[in-house]
Protein backbone atom coordinates (compact mmCIF):
# COMPACT_ATOMS: atom_id res chain seq x y z
CA UNK A 1 0.00 0.00 0.00
CA UNK A 2 3.00 2.31 0.36
CA UNK A 3 3.17 2.17 -3.41
CA UNK A 4 -0.19 3.93 -3.54
CA UNK A 5 1.19 6.78 -1.43
CA UNK A 6 4.06 7.16 -3.87
CA UNK A 7 1.85 6.78 -6.94
CA UNK A 8 2.58 9.37 -9.62
CA UNK A 9 0.47 12.00 -7.94
CA UNK A 10 0.60 14.25 -10.96
CA UNK A 11 -1.10 11.58 -13.06
CA UNK A 12 -3.68 11.01 -10.34
CA UNK A 13 -4.52 14.70 -10.10
CA UNK A 14 -4.62 15.19 -13.87
CA UNK A 15 -6.79 12.11 -14.28
CA UNK A 16 -9.14 13.19 -11.53
CA UNK A 17 -9.31 16.69 -12.98
CA UNK A 18 -10.35 15.22 -16.30
CA UNK A 19 -13.07 13.23 -14.54
CA UNK A 20 -14.32 16.33 -12.73
CA UNK A 21 -14.44 18.42 -15.86
CA UNK A 22 -16.16 15.73 -17.89
CA UNK A 23 -18.54 14.24 -15.34
CA UNK A 24 -21.31 16.81 -15.61
CA UNK A 25 -23.13 18.63 -18.41
CA UNK A 26 -21.12 21.24 -20.28
CA UNK A 27 -20.94 24.63 -18.61
CA UNK A 28 -22.59 23.46 -15.36
CA UNK A 29 -19.55 22.80 -13.18
CA UNK A 30 -19.12 26.04 -11.24
CA UNK A 31 -22.00 28.45 -10.81
CA UNK A 32 -22.28 30.96 -7.97
CA UNK A 33 -25.71 32.40 -7.17
CA UNK A 34 -25.27 35.69 -5.35
CA UNK A 35 -27.60 38.59 -6.30
CA UNK A 36 -25.71 41.52 -7.78
CA UNK A 37 -22.47 39.56 -8.08
CA UNK A 38 -21.77 40.02 -11.78
CA UNK A 39 -18.47 38.12 -11.93
CA UNK A 40 -19.35 35.21 -9.65
CA UNK A 41 -16.57 35.65 -7.10
CA UNK A 42 -18.83 35.98 -4.00
CA UNK A 43 -17.16 39.31 -3.14
CA UNK A 44 -18.73 42.74 -3.64
CA UNK A 45 -16.39 44.50 -6.07
CA UNK A 46 -16.31 48.06 -7.36
CA UNK A 47 -19.24 48.84 -9.63
CA UNK A 48 -21.42 46.05 -8.23
CA UNK A 49 -24.57 46.84 -6.30
CA UNK A 50 -25.59 44.20 -3.79
CA UNK A 51 -28.85 44.15 -1.85
CA UNK A 52 -28.55 45.43 1.72
CA UNK A 53 -27.72 42.87 4.43
CA UNK A 54 -26.41 40.30 1.95
CA UNK A 55 -23.52 37.92 2.56
CA UNK A 56 -22.05 35.47 0.04
CA UNK A 57 -19.65 32.59 0.51
CA UNK A 58 -18.09 30.01 -1.81
CA UNK A 59 -16.65 26.72 -0.55
CA UNK A 60 -15.10 23.76 -2.32
CA UNK A 61 -15.53 20.20 -1.01
CA UNK A 62 -12.70 17.77 -1.65
CA UNK A 63 -9.68 16.11 -0.03
CA UNK A 64 -6.19 16.96 1.15
CA UNK A 65 -3.83 16.46 4.07
CA UNK A 66 -3.25 17.80 7.57
CA UNK A 67 -0.19 17.36 9.76
CA UNK A 68 -0.70 15.84 13.17
CA UNK A 69 1.28 17.17 16.12
CA UNK A 70 3.63 14.17 16.09
CA UNK A 71 4.56 14.97 12.48
CA UNK A 72 2.40 12.31 10.86
CA UNK A 73 0.43 13.27 7.73
CA UNK A 74 -3.29 12.51 7.90
CA UNK A 75 -5.44 12.17 4.80
CA UNK A 76 -8.64 14.23 5.17
CA UNK A 77 -11.86 15.28 3.45
CA UNK A 78 -12.96 18.86 4.08
CA UNK A 79 -13.86 22.27 2.64
CA UNK A 80 -11.83 25.12 1.13
CA UNK A 81 -12.51 28.87 0.96
CA UNK A 82 -13.01 29.95 -2.67
CA UNK A 83 -14.20 33.51 -2.00
CA UNK A 84 -12.61 35.95 -4.41
CA UNK A 85 -12.08 33.44 -7.23
CA UNK A 86 -14.06 34.42 -10.32
CA UNK A 87 -16.38 31.70 -11.59
CA UNK A 88 -18.81 33.55 -13.87
CA UNK A 89 -19.75 31.63 -17.06
CA UNK A 90 -18.05 33.82 -19.65
CA UNK A 91 -16.39 32.89 -22.93
CA UNK A 92 -14.15 31.40 -24.18
CA UNK A 93 -14.83 27.83 -23.07
CA UNK A 94 -12.93 24.57 -23.34
CA UNK A 95 -14.13 21.27 -24.81
CA UNK A 96 -16.17 20.53 -21.69
CA UNK A 97 -17.90 23.92 -21.78
CA UNK A 98 -15.95 25.38 -18.86
CA UNK A 99 -14.43 28.84 -18.94
CA UNK A 100 -10.84 29.41 -17.89
CA UNK A 101 -12.19 31.09 -14.75
CA UNK A 102 -14.29 28.05 -13.86
CA UNK A 103 -11.33 25.75 -14.37
CA UNK A 104 -9.17 27.90 -12.08
CA UNK A 105 -11.82 27.64 -9.35
CA UNK A 106 -11.91 23.86 -9.68
CA UNK A 107 -8.14 23.59 -9.62
CA UNK A 108 -7.87 25.91 -6.59
CA UNK A 109 -10.19 23.64 -4.61
CA UNK A 110 -8.41 20.41 -5.47
CA UNK A 111 -6.17 18.86 -2.81
CA UNK A 112 -6.82 21.98 -0.71
CA UNK A 113 -9.04 20.67 2.11
CA UNK A 114 -8.69 22.71 5.32
CA UNK A 115 -8.72 21.25 8.83
CA UNK A 116 -10.87 22.51 10.39
CA UNK A 117 -12.99 23.80 7.54
CA UNK A 118 -12.88 27.59 6.94
CA UNK A 119 -14.50 29.63 9.72
CA UNK A 120 -17.77 31.26 8.61
CA UNK A 121 -19.06 34.40 10.33
CA UNK A 122 -22.60 35.58 9.55
CA UNK A 123 -24.65 38.35 11.13
CA UNK A 124 -28.22 38.50 12.35
CA UNK A 125 -30.60 39.85 9.71
CA UNK A 126 -28.40 38.83 6.78
CA UNK A 127 -29.58 37.01 3.70
CA UNK A 128 -26.73 34.59 3.17
CA UNK A 129 -25.89 32.67 0.01
CA UNK A 130 -23.37 29.87 0.40
CA UNK A 131 -22.25 28.09 -2.77
CA UNK A 132 -20.68 24.65 -2.46
CA UNK A 133 -18.67 23.26 -5.38
CA UNK A 134 -17.72 19.57 -5.23
CA UNK A 135 -14.24 19.37 -6.79
CA UNK A 136 -13.78 15.62 -6.29
CA UNK A 137 -11.18 13.52 -4.48
CA UNK A 138 -7.70 13.89 -5.93
CA UNK A 139 -5.98 11.21 -3.87
CA UNK A 140 -8.96 8.87 -4.24
CA UNK A 141 -10.23 9.45 -7.82
CA UNK A 142 -12.15 6.18 -7.46
CA UNK A 143 -14.54 7.96 -5.06
CA UNK A 144 -17.50 9.90 -6.45
CA UNK A 145 -18.88 11.05 -3.09
CA UNK A 146 -21.55 13.73 -3.01
CA UNK A 147 -21.32 16.45 -0.35
CA UNK A 148 -23.54 18.95 1.46
CA UNK A 149 -23.30 21.77 3.99
CA UNK A 150 -25.37 21.25 7.13
CA UNK A 151 -25.72 24.50 9.15
CA UNK A 152 -26.02 22.67 12.46
CA UNK A 153 -28.67 24.03 14.81
CA UNK A 154 -29.93 27.07 12.88
CA UNK A 155 -33.54 27.13 11.61
CA UNK A 156 -33.71 27.02 7.83
CA UNK A 157 -36.21 28.63 5.49
CA UNK A 158 -36.57 25.36 3.59
CA UNK A 159 -35.52 21.76 4.23
CA UNK A 160 -33.93 21.63 0.79
CA UNK A 161 -31.12 23.80 2.20
CA UNK A 162 -30.61 21.83 5.41
CA UNK A 163 -27.90 19.57 4.02
CA UNK A 164 -29.60 16.28 4.94
CA UNK A 165 -29.45 14.09 1.82
CA UNK A 166 -32.72 12.41 2.78
CA UNK A 167 -34.72 15.66 2.57
CA UNK A 168 -32.53 18.03 0.57
CA UNK A 169 -30.04 18.18 -2.25
CA UNK A 170 -26.55 16.68 -2.38
CA UNK A 171 -23.89 18.08 -4.68
CA UNK A 172 -22.25 15.59 -7.00
CA UNK A 173 -18.67 15.85 -8.19
CA UNK A 174 -18.13 18.71 -10.62
CA UNK A 175 -21.32 20.55 -9.69
CA UNK A 176 -22.30 23.55 -7.54
CA UNK A 177 -25.28 24.37 -5.35
CA UNK A 178 -26.06 27.70 -3.66
CA UNK A 179 -27.70 27.48 -0.24
CA UNK A 180 -29.92 30.32 0.99
CA UNK A 181 -30.23 31.22 4.67
CA UNK A 182 -32.22 33.96 6.39
CA UNK A 183 -30.10 34.54 9.48
CA UNK A 184 -32.40 35.04 12.46
CA UNK A 185 -30.69 33.79 15.62
CA UNK A 186 -27.24 34.81 16.91
CA UNK A 187 -24.96 32.38 18.70
CA UNK A 188 -22.28 29.74 18.25
CA UNK A 189 -22.98 27.07 15.66
CA UNK A 190 -20.95 24.71 13.49
CA UNK A 191 -21.24 23.15 10.05
CA UNK A 192 -20.41 19.82 8.48
CA UNK A 193 -21.14 17.53 5.57
CA UNK A 194 -24.19 15.33 6.21
CA UNK A 195 -23.65 12.81 3.39
CA UNK A 196 -22.36 9.50 4.80
CA UNK A 197 -22.05 11.61 7.93
CA UNK A 198 -20.04 9.21 10.12
CA UNK A 199 -17.36 8.81 7.47
CA UNK A 200 -17.23 12.37 6.15
CA UNK A 201 -17.25 13.94 9.63
CA UNK A 202 -14.57 11.53 10.88
CA UNK A 203 -12.50 12.45 7.83
CA UNK A 204 -12.65 16.15 8.74
CA UNK A 205 -15.60 17.89 7.05
CA UNK A 206 -16.25 20.09 10.12
CA UNK A 207 -15.99 23.83 10.65
CA UNK A 208 -16.64 26.76 12.99
CA UNK A 209 -19.68 28.92 12.24
CA UNK A 210 -21.14 31.69 14.37
CA UNK A 211 -23.69 34.46 14.03
CA UNK A 212 -23.14 37.93 15.51
CA UNK A 213 -26.18 39.75 17.00
CA UNK A 214 -27.92 42.88 15.76
CA UNK A 215 -26.84 44.55 19.02
CA UNK A 216 -23.19 44.57 17.85
CA UNK A 217 -21.89 48.11 17.43
CA UNK A 218 -24.27 49.64 19.99
CA UNK A 219 -22.32 50.36 23.19
CA UNK A 220 -23.63 48.90 26.45
CA UNK A 221 -22.03 49.14 29.86
CA UNK A 222 -21.84 46.13 32.16
CA UNK A 223 -19.96 45.60 35.42
CA UNK A 224 -18.09 48.89 35.02
CA UNK A 225 -16.98 48.33 31.41
CA UNK A 226 -18.42 49.39 28.06
CA UNK A 227 -18.62 46.87 25.24
CA UNK A 228 -19.58 47.09 21.56
CA UNK A 229 -19.30 43.35 20.75
CA UNK A 230 -21.80 40.87 22.14
CA UNK A 231 -22.79 37.21 21.91
CA UNK A 232 -26.53 37.88 22.09
CA UNK A 233 -29.02 40.76 22.06
CA UNK A 234 -28.91 40.93 25.83
CA UNK A 235 -30.05 44.56 26.21
CA UNK A 236 -27.76 45.12 29.19
CA UNK A 237 -24.26 44.32 27.92
CA UNK A 238 -23.97 41.14 30.00
CA UNK A 239 -22.72 39.12 27.01
CA UNK A 240 -20.22 41.79 25.97
CA UNK A 241 -16.60 40.87 25.33
CA UNK A 242 -13.26 42.39 24.27
CA UNK A 243 -12.00 39.63 21.99
CA UNK A 244 -13.25 36.23 20.82
CA UNK A 245 -11.81 32.88 19.74
CA UNK A 246 -13.48 29.91 18.06
CA UNK A 247 -12.57 26.69 19.86
CA UNK A 248 -13.72 23.56 18.02
CA UNK A 249 -12.96 20.23 19.66
CA UNK A 250 -12.22 17.33 17.34
CA UNK A 251 -10.43 14.01 17.10
CA UNK A 252 -9.23 11.51 14.50
CA UNK A 253 -9.01 7.73 14.32
CA UNK A 254 -5.57 7.15 12.80
CA UNK A 255 -6.46 3.70 11.43
CA UNK A 256 -9.65 5.04 9.80
CA UNK A 257 -7.82 7.87 8.00
CA UNK A 258 -4.96 5.58 7.00
CA UNK A 259 -7.38 2.98 5.63
CA UNK A 260 -9.06 5.63 3.49
CA UNK A 261 -5.65 6.83 2.24
CA UNK A 262 -4.47 3.33 1.35
CA UNK A 263 -7.79 2.15 -0.15
CA UNK A 264 -8.64 -0.39 2.55
CA UNK A 265 -12.02 -1.31 4.08
CA UNK A 266 -13.02 1.35 6.58
CA UNK A 267 -13.14 0.12 10.23
CA UNK A 268 -16.46 1.68 11.25
CA UNK A 269 -17.17 -0.83 14.02
CA UNK A 270 -13.68 -0.39 15.51
CA UNK A 271 -13.58 3.40 15.29
CA UNK A 272 -11.53 4.79 18.18
CA UNK A 273 -9.98 8.25 18.07
CA UNK A 274 -6.30 8.60 18.95
CA UNK A 275 -5.51 12.18 17.93
CA UNK A 276 -7.32 14.82 20.00
CA UNK A 277 -7.27 18.37 18.74
CA UNK A 278 -8.47 21.95 19.18
CA UNK A 279 -9.15 23.70 15.87
CA UNK A 280 -7.45 20.88 13.99
CA UNK A 281 -4.21 20.90 15.97
CA UNK A 282 -2.76 18.94 18.87
CA UNK A 283 -0.43 20.46 21.44
CA UNK A 284 2.18 21.93 20.98
CA UNK A 285 0.93 22.90 17.49
CA UNK A 286 -2.14 24.48 19.14
CA UNK A 287 -0.02 27.42 20.30
CA UNK A 288 1.53 28.20 16.91
CA UNK A 289 0.06 31.61 16.02
CA UNK A 290 -1.65 32.00 12.66
CA UNK A 291 -1.40 29.51 9.81
CA UNK A 292 0.79 26.47 10.36
CA UNK A 293 3.81 26.80 8.13
CA UNK A 294 4.91 23.16 8.21
CA UNK A 295 3.25 20.97 5.61
CA UNK A 296 2.72 17.21 5.81
CA UNK A 297 5.41 15.19 4.10
CA UNK A 298 5.16 11.70 2.69
CA UNK A 299 6.93 9.52 5.30
CA UNK A 300 8.65 7.51 2.56
CA UNK A 301 9.62 10.07 -0.06
CA UNK A 302 9.65 13.37 1.86
CA UNK A 303 7.31 14.79 -0.79
CA UNK A 304 5.13 17.74 0.20
CA UNK A 305 1.71 16.12 0.08
CA UNK A 306 -0.31 19.31 0.24
CA UNK A 307 1.51 21.36 -2.37
CA UNK A 308 1.30 25.11 -1.76
CA UNK A 309 -1.79 24.90 0.46
CA UNK A 310 -1.68 25.77 4.16
CA UNK A 311 -4.33 23.33 5.34
CA UNK A 312 -4.45 24.29 9.05
CA UNK A 313 -5.20 28.01 9.33
CA UNK A 314 -7.05 28.34 12.66
CA UNK A 315 -4.73 28.82 15.62
CA UNK A 316 -5.84 27.78 19.10
CA UNK A 317 -3.52 30.18 20.93
CA UNK A 318 -5.49 32.57 23.18
CA UNK A 319 -3.92 35.93 24.00
CA UNK A 320 -5.39 38.63 26.22
CA UNK A 321 -4.59 41.73 28.25
CA UNK A 322 -5.11 41.96 32.02
CA UNK A 323 -8.73 42.85 32.81
CA UNK A 324 -10.09 41.82 29.39
CA UNK A 325 -13.15 39.68 28.89
CA UNK A 326 -12.49 36.89 26.40
CA UNK A 327 -15.26 34.97 24.64
CA UNK A 328 -14.62 31.34 23.75
CA UNK A 329 -17.02 30.04 21.11
CA UNK A 330 -16.67 26.36 21.98
CA UNK A 331 -18.18 23.66 19.75
CA UNK A 332 -17.85 19.91 19.49
CA UNK A 333 -18.47 17.72 16.45
CA UNK A 334 -16.74 14.55 17.59
CA UNK A 335 -18.11 11.35 16.10
CA UNK A 336 -16.86 8.91 18.74
CA UNK A 337 -16.59 10.61 22.12
CA UNK A 338 -17.70 13.33 24.52
CA UNK A 339 -15.21 15.94 25.68
CA UNK A 340 -14.76 17.97 28.85
CA UNK A 341 -12.83 21.21 28.41
CA UNK A 342 -11.23 22.67 31.58
CA UNK A 343 -9.94 26.08 32.62
CA UNK A 344 -8.63 25.41 36.14
CA UNK A 345 -7.07 28.82 36.80
CA UNK A 346 -9.51 31.27 35.16
CA UNK A 347 -13.18 30.52 35.92
CA UNK A 348 -15.55 30.19 33.00
CA UNK A 349 -18.81 32.15 32.92
CA UNK A 350 -21.26 30.28 30.69
CA UNK A 351 -23.71 32.73 29.03
CA UNK A 352 -25.11 30.50 26.28
CA UNK A 353 -25.49 26.93 25.16
CA UNK A 354 -26.42 25.53 21.77
CA UNK A 355 -26.83 29.07 20.36
CA UNK A 356 -29.31 30.10 23.07
CA UNK A 357 -28.71 32.74 25.73
CA UNK A 358 -29.17 31.23 29.19
CA UNK A 359 -32.35 32.91 30.49
CA UNK A 360 -35.24 31.87 32.70
CA UNK A 361 -38.86 32.19 31.49
CA UNK A 362 -39.00 35.75 32.84
CA UNK A 363 -35.97 36.72 30.77
CA UNK A 364 -33.52 36.93 33.68
CA UNK A 365 -29.95 35.63 33.12
CA UNK A 366 -29.10 32.12 34.24
CA UNK A 367 -25.36 32.53 33.69
CA UNK A 368 -23.15 30.40 35.89
CA UNK A 369 -19.48 30.00 36.75
CA UNK A 370 -17.62 26.75 36.34
CA UNK A 371 -14.18 25.40 35.55
CA UNK A 372 -15.29 22.92 32.90
CA UNK A 373 -17.91 22.25 30.24
CA UNK A 374 -18.78 18.77 28.99
CA UNK A 375 -19.99 18.42 25.43
CA UNK A 376 -21.31 15.68 23.23
CA UNK A 377 -21.20 15.84 19.46
CA UNK A 378 -23.23 18.74 18.06
CA UNK A 379 -23.13 20.88 21.21
CA UNK A 380 -21.79 24.41 21.68
CA UNK A 381 -21.12 26.75 24.60
CA UNK A 382 -20.53 30.50 24.83
CA UNK A 383 -17.96 30.88 27.60
CA UNK A 384 -16.46 34.07 29.07
CA UNK A 385 -13.00 34.22 30.62
CA UNK A 386 -12.53 37.29 32.82
CA UNK A 387 -8.78 37.83 32.84
CA UNK A 388 -7.66 39.06 36.27
CA UNK A 389 -6.54 42.68 36.39
CA UNK A 390 -3.58 41.45 38.44
CA UNK A 391 -2.38 39.09 35.69
CA UNK A 392 1.18 39.82 34.58
CA UNK A 393 2.47 40.07 31.04
CA UNK A 394 3.97 36.73 29.97
CA UNK A 395 1.92 34.64 32.38
CA UNK A 396 0.50 31.46 30.84
CA UNK A 397 -2.68 29.62 31.78
CA UNK A 398 -3.98 26.39 30.28
CA UNK A 399 -7.17 25.18 28.63
CA UNK A 400 -7.36 21.43 28.16
CA UNK A 401 -9.33 18.20 28.22
CA UNK A 402 -9.93 16.70 31.65
CA UNK A 403 -9.85 13.24 30.05
CA UNK A 404 -6.14 12.71 30.50
CA UNK A 405 -5.79 10.09 27.78
CA UNK A 406 -6.72 12.86 25.34
CA UNK A 407 -3.52 14.75 26.23
CA UNK A 408 -1.37 12.74 23.83
CA UNK A 409 -0.70 12.63 20.11
CA UNK A 410 -1.51 9.08 19.02
CA UNK A 411 0.97 6.76 20.78
CA UNK A 412 3.40 9.40 22.09
CA UNK A 413 3.13 8.05 25.61
CA UNK A 414 6.58 9.28 26.66
CA UNK A 415 6.81 12.46 24.60
CA UNK A 416 5.17 14.84 27.07
CA UNK A 417 1.82 16.55 26.87
CA UNK A 418 -0.02 16.78 23.57
CA UNK A 419 -3.50 16.49 22.19
CA UNK A 420 -6.42 18.64 23.33
CA UNK A 421 -4.53 21.37 25.17
CA UNK A 422 -3.79 25.02 24.43
CA UNK A 423 -2.48 28.10 26.24
CA UNK A 424 -3.92 31.42 27.41
CA UNK A 425 -1.04 33.90 27.28
CA UNK A 426 -1.20 37.31 28.97
CA UNK A 427 0.29 40.03 26.79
Amino acid sequence: MQMFKRLDRTLVVVGALALVLAATPAGAQVFVQCPGDTNGNSVEDGGESWPANQQCFHLAAGDGFARMADGSPSYIFSFTDLNGLVSAPTSPTDAQGNTDAQNRVLEAGMLAAAWPAPTIVMYEGAEAYLTLTNVGMMIRPDLFDAHTVHFHGHPNMATVFDGLPESGLSINMGASLSYYYKITEPGTYMYHCHVEATEHMQMGMLGNLYVTPAQDGTPHSYDGKTYSQFVYNDGDGSTGYDRAYPIQLGSFDWDFHNASWTVQPLPFADMKDEYFMINGRGYPDTVIPGTMAAQPLDPDTGEDLNGPVDSQEVSSLITALPGERVLLRVSNLNVTTENTLMSPSIPMTVVGRDAKQLLNPAGDPLYYQTNSVTMGGGMSYDVMLDIPTTALSGETYFLYSSNLYQLANHDESEAGLGGMLTEIVIQ
